[in-house]
């Protein structure tokens, strides 16, 4: 086999990097001002494939309330067609036999940082985290996310379909996440992206902006790292105020701007020629508070990095005053100790199943801490935050599940199965698309050797909107200083 030159490539991304996306069109007389969350959201997904593919005589594990032990499951171009036993295949149908084998969702990640921290782990690759302030809700992962980063292929070699690309936690506001698929060969984000995801923004809490912070302008405590959240929405709110102002009085002027004068009385005077009316004027725009106001509106979502329970019920409390709702925790050692709270708001926690104790706020963790929020009603999702943690992600789930069932708890491997892919579908706000195998959804799947629960299983085959995406044994390198290519020759 001979090296590939990546010069090619190279010029190839650099030529697409210079293309300038189309402007977001607005609809007719809505007045100028700054665009909506889902702006640079705006491109068209990849076009499925045109064809039919029923997958037979598999353990199907549906993540929606049911396991089918020897089942069928039909993909009509990018969608699950039908689910059930002994389906009818159609005329023009692939038939693939699975027996002996597990179908699942593709696994979501609801925390990475692929491709915004990308191999090789250079300096010059660190684009993770703007580390100047602590708001920079007005950044986006989006704009340095490499799709071309070799982490990918090993993510999805884990039955990895999804994943959100989180800013790092330095700063109280680190700026909008982006969800994207984990699609081969492309070249561009907006060619990644989930079609339909919204935003999401990471929050920190704790330890790390004190830490980042303390020595220069602040915050240096807890007390002001609250003070700096309410700051900021506080200004978002007045910000928002100010817009929905102008756009009254903008669609008040287009009413009244080109009405005539009124018809002079009979006897009485001439009436005078109308006054003009000047156009109103916009307020500045501000892309961190325009991110803020998106989360006031419920337009985007919120992704907090929080350990201790007393910091997330505080961040319960301070959402519940401004009127927006954290969408998830993201760590979260000690969620157990308010998965009530948690439950009662709606908010889920995105954890590990036993990563802790490495620093003062991550010393209370439990390996039942998934297995307690689920006890109580609230949402446990295992999380990776690691680029080699996202290639286990379903052993991660096991360890949890496992541990729950050591001290009592009934944990089905349905349940498990939801905590990586259906309940970080919806902290994504994307589980009507996907997350589990029912007709309508995205064909996001993943055959396993076995049991997705053993470590003894691996990925077999992957699919994402009903492409093959991936077949184990059969993976071309997509970079040359992937860890895991040799040229030929070479032991």
């Amino acid at each position: 086999m001979r090296r590939r030159s990546s010069l090619p490539l190279l010029l190839l991304s650099l030529t697409l990097a210079c293309d300038k996306a189309s402007p977001a069109t607005r609809p007719p007389g809505d007045p100028p001002g700054p665009p909506g969350p889902k702006a640079a959201d705006t491109a068209k997904p990849p076009a499925g494939p045109q064809r039919k593919i029923l997958l037979r005589n598999a353990r199907v594990m549906t993540a929606a309330g049911e396991v089918l032990e020897r089942g069928d499951l039909l993909i009509d171009g990018d969608r699950i067609a039908a689910v059930g036993a002994s389906l009818t295949a159609p005329a023009d149908a692939t038939v693939i036999d699975l027996t002996g084998k597990t179908l699942t969702p593709g696994i979501i990640d609801t925390h990475s940082h692929i491709g915004v921290y990308a191999a090789p782990g250079l300096t010059g690759h660190n684009d993770g985290n703007e580390a100047i302030a602590p708001n920079t809700a007005g950044v986006r992962s989006a704009d340095a996310y490499f799709p071309q980063d070799p982490q990918i292929d090993h993510a999805r070699a884990g039955g990895v379909t999804t994943m959100q690309i989180l800013p790092g936690s330095a700063n109280l506001f680190g700026g909008r996440s982006v969800t994207v698929r984990l699609l081969p060969d492309i070249r561009y984000v907006d060619d990644a992206r989930f079609p339909g995801a919204p935003d999401g923004l990471k929050m920190a809490c704790g330890e790390n902006p004190k830490r980042v912070y303390g020595q220069k302008s602040g915050p240096s405590t807890r007390m002001g790292n609250v003070a700096g959240y309410r700051d900021a929405f506080q200004k978002a709110r007045e910000y928002q105020r100010n817009w929905d102002k102008y756009r009254r009085d903008h669609a008040k002027w287009m009413v009244e701007k080109d009405q005539p004068p009124p018809e002079p009385e009979p006897g009485g005077p001439p009436a005078r020629a109308g006054k003009k009316l000047d156009e109103p004027q916009p307020p500045a725009q501000d892309l961190a508070l325009e991110t803020l106001s998106g989360v006031l509106r419920g337009e985007i979502l919120v992704h907090n990095h929080c350990y201790r329970a007393d910091e997330m019920a505080l961040m319960l409390k301070l959402a519940d005053s401004f009127g927006f709702r954290i969408r998830s925790f993201h760590h979260a050692n000690e969620a157990y100790k308010i998965a009530d709270r948690l439950a009662a708001a709606g908010t889920s926690a995105s954890v590990w199943a036993d990563w802790w104790g490495f620093k003062a706020e991550a010393f209370d963790g439990i390996r039942e801490n998934a297995a307690l929020l689920t006890q109580a009603g609230a949402r446990a999702i295992i999380h990776s935050d690691s680029p080699i943690g996202i290639q286990r992600l379903n052993q991660e789930a096991a360890k949890a599940m496992y541990a729950g069932r050591r001290i009592g708890i009934d944990i089905p491997d349905d349940m498990a199965l939801k905590w990586i892919t259906l309940h970080p579908a919806w902290a994504l706000g994307i589980d009507e698309q996907t997350g589990s195998l029912e007709p309508g959804k995205f064909a996001d799947l993943v055959v396993w050797s076995g049991t997705p629960f053993s470590v003894y299983s691996v990925a077999e085959q992957v699919f994402i909107a009903g492409d093959q995406v991936y077949v184990r044994g059969k993976v071309e390198p997509h970079a040359d200083f992937d860890l895991g290519y040799r040229p030929a020759g070479v032991p």
